[in-house]
């Protein structure tokens, strides 16, 4: 809210330094905006006011009915200025109405799509504010159990409602310590039949799953699950999606066999292919720091050598991205250029730039790290490359020295 006055310092909520929407007051008779503090103690590690950091032992918020009255008010007699009426917030959902509607629809599996509806209703438009209310009544855990549903219009609705409630990290972990691997399963299938929406919503899922997933939960991804996450990778069915999948194969590669599991589920020729497409900073990081994992078995990088552009792309992203990108690429080729370069590989990497693009990360500003990696690569095969012609002269100038030659 821009505004030429002085905003009056009690209509602002300490935690947002805005205007309040919907002030409530807590035990300690600190009054915050509803979504602020909700947010703040939701979060699971703040259980202290945050003004006067004494403990919030009771959780009630109580409505600051006449504080909200005067802030809209001001609002009324500011409009002039630009200043928007704070609408009246709605009221808050009933705990108990949700349960009566849950049972309602286990006992009757026909008023299942409706309940999934009131439900996602209640969710999008409730909101950050009533999503305790919701949680405390079992709509999470009702929900998950429907996403495996064979009905294709419940499955939707079901994924959707899951989405928009954003579950706690607290309630999030004792769903999956419970059905963890139904839910995993559940979300995969989802992935696989679903339409863009709903596997838009199955990989953001996915990937706040995976986040809390135990090691022995992380190794037990499945080859389908790599499959249908770099189906979404390829699809690029969204921005969000896209990213959360890129996301979600990183988490996953470094525990036990997966790289392979990723490899054999197509990643390596996706990641590629989404490489040449993409110009977006954080999205070209995440490929580049997925193939540097998957390069890191043989399988990897075997797959990635087949590729036309592998080595081309890896090498034309040095310096045009990031220095987290250029030490990615710097490592990937490193990995091909110590387990995997025969001859051809060898002569592939002078014919397509990557010895000129390693001689150029010598001599200009980037990582110590990165210019070491690109030494030792460049000492590797000096016999063949010091002394190309496919190597400009004032680039040559920079090939490091070898004692002993390869």
């Amino acid at each position: 809210m821009e505004a030429e006055f002085d905003i009056p310092s009690h209509f602002l909520c300490p935690i947002s330094l805005e205007v309040m929407r919907d002030p409530v007051t807590v035990s300690t008779g600190i009054t915050y905006d509803r979504e602020s503090i909700e947010r703040w103690l939701s979060s699971g590690k703040n259980k202290a006011c945050p003004v006067t950091k004494q403990q919030l032992f009771d959780a009630d918020l109580t409505p600051n009915h006449n504080l909200r009255r005067i802030i809209q008010a001001w609002c009324t007699l500011n409009a002039s200025h630009g200043v928007e009426r704070i609408p009246t917030p709605t009221s808050q959902l009933d705990k108990t109405q949700i349960v009566k509607l849950i049972d309602q629809a286990r006992k009757l599996p026909h008023t299942q799509f409706q309940c999934l509806k009131r439900l996602r209703s209640m969710a999008v438009n409730h909101g950050e504010r009533n999503k305790n209310s919701l949680e405390a009544a079992g709509a999470v855990e009702y929900v998950a159990s429907l996403i495996s549903n064979a009905d294709q219009s419940i499955m939707k609705v079901a994924v959707e409602v899951l989405f928009h409630l954003r579950s706690s990290e607290s309630r999030l972990k004792d769903l999956m310590s419970k059905d963890g691997e139904k839910i995993i399963d559940s979300l995969v299938q989802v992935l696989k039949r679903g339409d863009y929406q709903s596997r838009a919503h199955a990989t953001i899922l996915l990937r706040s799953v995976f986040e809390l997933a135990n090691p022995m939960r992380l190794m037990s991804a499945t080859v389908e699950l790599f499959i249908e996450t770099m189906n979404v990778v390829r699809d690029q069915i969204s921005q969000q999606a896209f990213k959360a999948a890129l996301k979600l194969l990183v988490e996953l590669c470094p525990w036990g066999r997966n790289r392979i599991k990723a490899v054999e589920g197509g990643a390596v020729s996706i990641l590629i292919e989404a490489l040449l497409e993409t110009q977006e900073k954080r999205a070209c990081e995440l490929i580049l720091i997925s193939l540097d994992q998957l390069c890191r078995c043989a399988e990897g990088r075997a797959e990635l050598l087949r590729h036309a552009a592998g080595l081309a792309i890896v090498s034309k992203k040095i310096f045009r991205v990031s220095h987290v990108a250029s030490d990615r690429a710097v490592r990937i080729l490193f990995s091909i250029c110590r387990f995997s370069a025969t001859s051809a590989v060898v002569m592939e990497m002078l014919q397509v730039g990557v010895v000129a693009k390693l001689c150029l990360v010598l001599q200009v500003d980037c990582r110590f790290k990165t210019k070491e990696k690109a030494r030792e690569i460049l000492k590797l095969h000096s016999r063949v490359w010091k002394s190309s012609p496919c190597v400009p002269a004032h680039l040559l100038s920079f090939y490091p020295p070898t004692s002993s030659s390869s």
